[in-house]
Parts: C-alpha cells; sequence; structure tokens
C-alpha cells in the first residue's frame, strides 16, 4: 500500500521540549504526506496523550475536539516565576502556602462554565502566532478570556514539603 493513502488515528505519548507541531512534522516526513493534523495543542512543556490524525482520520478532528478532556497537573506552590510556569526564573518566594483545605476550595471554585484568560506562556494562537513565542520576544499582547467548561478538579494528593 501506498503511505500516502494510509488513514489513522496514532496515539503519540509527547514528550516534554516539543510543541504539538513539531510531532505533526515528524509524523508529516513518517508518512510522506501533509494531511496531518491533531486534536489539541499541549504546550512544549507539557507531557501526555497527543491524538495525532493522518490522511482521511483528520476529518474526524471536529468530533474528538468535541469530547471532554482529562488532565493532571503537578503545582508547586509558593513561587511565582517569569513565564507563569515551573521552566521560568523565580521572581518571587512565598512561605504563606495555603492548607490542604484551602486548595480543595480553590478547586471548587473553578469548577463550572468559567472564563479562563490563556496565560502569555500558553500554546494559543493570537494573530497567527504563539502566545508563548510572542512572550519569549518580549511582547504581550491583549488575550481575550475564553468560556471554558471545568467539569472536576480534585486535589488527588498535598505534600506540603
Amino acid at each position: 500500500m501506498d503511505t500516502s493513502e494510509r488513514s489513522g488515528i496514532l496515539i503519540i505519548n509527547k514528550h516534554a521540549g516539543v510543541t504539538s507541531h513539531d510531532i505533526v512534522g515528524m509524523v508529516r516526513r513518517l508518512y510522506g504526506t501533509k494531511q496531518v493534523g491533531h486534536t489539541g495543542t499541549l504546550d512544549p512543556m507539557a507531557t501526555g496523550v497527543l491524538p495525532v490524525l493522518v490522511g482521511r482520520a483528520v476529518k474526524a478532528s471536529d468530533f474528538i475536539m468535541a469530547d471532554r478532556k482529562r488532565y493532571k497537573a503537578v503545582l508547586r506552590l509558593g513561587i511565582e516565576t517569569d513565564t507563569e510556569d515551573t521552566t521560568g526564573n523565580i521572581t518571587k518566594v512565598s512561605k504563606n502556602i495555603p492548607t490542604d483545605t484551602e486548595v480543595q476550595n480553590a478547586c471548587a471554585s473553578f469548577v463550572g462554565e468559567i472564563k479562563q484568560v490563556p496565560p502569555m506562556y500558553s500554546a494559543v494562537q493570537i494573530n497567527g502566532k504563539r502566545l508563548y513565542d510572542l512572550a519569549r520576544e518580549g511582547k504581550t499582547v491583549e488575550r481575550p478570556a475564553r468560556q471554558i467548561m471545568v467539569s472536576a478538579l480534585r486535589l488527588l494528593s498535598y505534600d506540603e514539603a
């Protein structure tokens, strides 16, 4: 079978340090086709499942994107960085760390339909440019709040160390 006729969904375990677009580029070269897409951009530092669509499967993107997603995050409380994530330089340290109950209450306040302004260091595109690229150039742009739905947010563990 000619590789240009292949279609399907690849489940990629994306590692940190590459963009979703980098993964798409690798798959395009592997299969020799431009008909490759993904179902949601992961920030370069993010790891995890990245469904990649090849060939005719690209047409299924809207159906896959319509379903709910699940994320798992690890937080480090008490620091601020210049990138608003763990990849940046620490700009502020606080010893005022919330208790696990306070963290659970904060989590509960995010459940439901909320408006979210994407941080400058995110993979969201504004006028065709990724926010993290603009931020690395020292630019800050207006980012409209987006309506999102958080169906559940749970604290799985809490380590005060």
